[in-house]
């Protein structure tokens, strides 16, 4: 495959264009909608870098990496005040003590897909946890949970529980022999709007949140955001990308960190629904190490 990155400027936000000129892929079946590092200053010094060759996995690979995953994972109930939560833990493959990403699901629940993410998160030195906002909710189906049935529950959710929860498995997080005192957040799609809106609360630990395709909070909430901010969107996705200049302007008039990065050609749900579009392809391809680097940059791996 062949691609062409062009990178513009517009209204103080990053556009990246990736464009395929020739791609040879399988149309998939993903649904579209949905020693230790020290702090120095703000500053992080990464003595244990960990790299992978491999990106976020496809939802037609993810099954076939899951399975193939040497790293040591498990499910875990957390306490969380008045109810527990379901969570995937993935350990990563390291000498040293780790720090912690949650990884919130998108709208379908939490799927093999999403814990395929958290398995790569893992492979690139994160403690990753996996949170299931629906325990208890929504009846399981092994692993997962029927996801018009999700649909239905998900927009019921308490703000005040979700963030609750959040802040419960990430306290459980930090609190493992092999982890460091801090945590990321990424989410897609609802989990994105999650991911933010968990910057906005910004508890004790959260060290940074990446935001895909999720919608932006109300600007008025913003002052109280702590945590800088990822936000990667598809091109093709104007119902959430037209709040995103006002968000970015009042992240820079309050001096907060929001790094913001369109893909041109790409549609929602890009990092899940890779085949079939190139574009898609070329933005998860490019997406994913902005990801890490983030990551890297405010917390270190």
């Amino acid at each position: 495959m062949h691609r062409r990155t062009a990178a513009l400027r517009f209204t103080g936000l990053t556009i990246v264009s990736l464009m395929a000129s020739a791609c040879a892929s399988t149309r998939g079946s993903a649904e579209h909608d949905h020693a230790e590092p020290a702090m120095e200053g703000g500053a992080v010094a990464v003595t244990q870098p960990m790299q992978s060759s491999a990106g976020a996995p496809s939802a037609q690979t993810v099954a076939s990496r899951l399975a193939a995953s040497p790293r040591h994972s498990e499910w875990v109930m957390v306490p969380a005040g008045p109810d527990t939560v379901r969570t995937f833990v993935v350990y990563p493959e390291r000498s040293s003590r780790a720090p912690v990403v949650l990884v919130v699901h998108e709208n379908i629940g939490l799927s093999t897909w999403i814990r395929g993410v958290a398995d790569q998160l893992a492979a690139e030195g994160y403690i990753a946890i996996a949170v299931d906002l629906l325990t208890g909710k929504v009846p399981l189906e092994g692993d997962t949970m029927p996801a018009a049935a999700v649909r239905r529950v998900i927009g019921t959710l308490r703000p005040d529980d979700v963030h609750r929860q959040l802040a419960a498995v990430g306290r459980y997080g930090m609190a493992l022999p092999a982890a460091l005192p801090r945590y990321g957040i990424v989410g897609f799609c609802w989990g994105g709007s999650t991911s933010f809106a968990h910057a906005v609360r910004s508890p004790a630990g959260l060290s940074a949140a990446v935001v895909y395709y999720g919608s932006s909070p109300d600007t008025a909430a913003l002052a109280s955001v702590n945590a800088p901010v990822l936000g990667l969107y598809a091109g093709d996705d104007q119902r959430i990308n037209a709040r995103i200049p006002a968000t970015d302007s009042v992240m820079k008039r309050l001096g907060k960190t929001y790094e913001v990065h369109f893909f041109e050609g790409a549609g929602h749900g890009f990092l899940r629904g890779q085949e079939g579009r190139p574009a898609n392809a070329a933005a998860a391809e490019r997406a994913w190490p902005l990801t890490l680097a983030f990551f890297r940059r405010h917390f270190g791996a």
